[in-house]
């Protein structure tokens, strides 16, 4: 089993490795795969340079950094309802930071950008943070009674999900054309505009929340068990739980101020990490991580060159792939 995990991540690494470097060269302005390693050296030319350090590697960055966080937010809503259907795009996380975020844009005015300049960046994620806390608040307090019910909370979490949208919508068909279009765009999931400001922004709070998850693996691995097994380990069920679904929360808020709403990322990469290397949290995750990495970065690079030079939402791509996958899922789930 170790052997294969080893070899798991070699490959995936490989994978992900190659990926950027063909990113890096895909665009309007094309460059060659041999010249991506003069460039990263600081052996390229001007427009080289701008293409690559300005434009595209800030932007992968900044997509891997999103894949992280909704990865491990996924794998932590899975595995705290005990339902392989949650995930923060589905049950209304994302929504909430979404609505959050365009009701402080649209305060602002219509020079909001113009006026905070890069504060904007940074201030986004503590806006968004704060409406993925009301929107889970509103979703847990709806869907238990004593304690997390895994079927309640997804239900009730898409009921929040389109209710939430709707306002979004609502709020954009008030502003001007412009607002409209850019509302569009983000809450659909793009990585449009990213620049090393975004990465920033998101960096410490993906560093130190999968930090403290990867920390308590092992109290992740006893929430698989049934609660009275978990709770006879000396594990206090619903305090965890709360624990790990404020992390999911904090992790899915950020990613959704620097990207927008992007579904079923935090669904794809952890089943199909389940099925490579097992449930375990110490080893499914760091390679749910990679895969989700590998997905969004080849998404946002079709969806930035396939149309080209109309950009389409990565999350759109990225939809096209999980909306048969959670088909797929909820057939195959024989608790629904």
């Amino acid at each position: 089993m170790k052997k294969k995990i080893k070899y798991t991540w070699i490959i995936l690494s490989v994978i992900l490795l190659i990926t950027i470097v063909l990113s890096l060269g895909w665009g309007s302005y094309q460059i060659a795969f041999s010249d991506i390693w003069k460039i990263l050296v600081g052996q390229g030319t001007k427009m080289q340079n701008i293409a690559v350090f300005t434009l595209r590697l800030p932007r992968i960055i900044t997509a891997m950094l999103v894949a992280t966080a909704l990865s491990i937010a996924g794998a932590l809503l899975q595995g705290i309802t005990k339902n392989d259907l949650a995930d923060a795009g589905i049950i209304g996380i994302n929504a909430g930071a979404s609505l959050a975020a365009v009701l402080f844009i649209f305060s602002q005015g219509s020079l909001y950008y113009q006026a905070m300049g890069n504060a904007s960046i940074m201030i986004l994620p503590i806006i968004a943070l704060l409406g993925a806390f009301l929107s889970a608040g509103l979703i847990y307090f709806i869907s238990s009674s004593r304690d997390i019910h895994p079927q309640r909370l997804l239900l009730t979490g898409i009921g929040v999900n389109i209710a939430i949208n709707a306002c979004i919508m609502f709020l954009t068909f008030q502003g001007s054309t412009q607002d409209y279009n850019r509302v569009l765009v983000w809450t659909s999931g793009s990585l449009w505009g990213s620049g090393w400001i975004y990465a920033l922004s998101i960096l410490p709070i993906v560093i130190i929340v999968t930090g403290l998850v990867m920390y308590h693996h092992k109290t992740l691995d006893i929430l698989q068990l049934k609660d009275e097994l978990a709770i006879s380990l000396g594990v206090s069920v619903e305090k965890e739980r709360k624990r790990f679904l404020c992390y999911a929360i904090i992790l899915a808020g950020g990613a959704t101020a620097v990207a927008g709403n992007i579904s079923f990322l935090g669904l794809l990469g952890p089943h199909i990490a389940k099925s490579m290397v097992g449930t375990k949290h110490k080893h499914y995750l760091p390679v749910s991580i990679l895969i989700s990495m590998i997905i969004i970065v080849v998404a946002d690079s079709v969806s930035r060159n396939l149309f080209s030079p109309i950009e389409i939402p990565a999350g759109i791509t990225i939809s096209l792939i999980g909306v048969p996958y959670f088909i797929y899922l909820m057939l195959k789930e024989k608790s629904l």
